[in-house]
């Protein structure tokens, strides 16, 4: 096993990482900033009204998104076990 190799493994797992990430908090964040944006505008500053709306988004995308998301992670956990004989030797 060369750098290289051990270097794109890493790379692409890092990739996965960061695009798991974003599917879940780029809606929470658009959420969380309409909400505070609806806050600031009728000055009411009750907490559950930004946490409440964010975790109905999270879990919304999870459901929504969830088989994909299992499925890209299944995908490279096959790939990276798959490729052991050929890192090894």
């Amino acid at each position: 096993m060369n750098t290289e190799t051990a270097m794109t493994a890493i790379h692409q797992g890092l990739e996965i990482t960061l695009v798991l990430i974003l599917v879940l908090l780029v809606p929470a964040l658009t959420v969380g900033v309409l909400v505070s944006m609806f806050q600031a505008a009728t000055q009411i500053n009750e907490m559950t009204l930004s946490f409440i709306p964010k975790l109905i988004v999270t879990l919304l995308v999870v459901v929504l998104a969830g088989p994909w998301m299992l499925s890209l992670m299944v995908d490279y956990t096959q790939g990276l076990i798959e490729s052991i004989p050929y890192l090894i030797g």
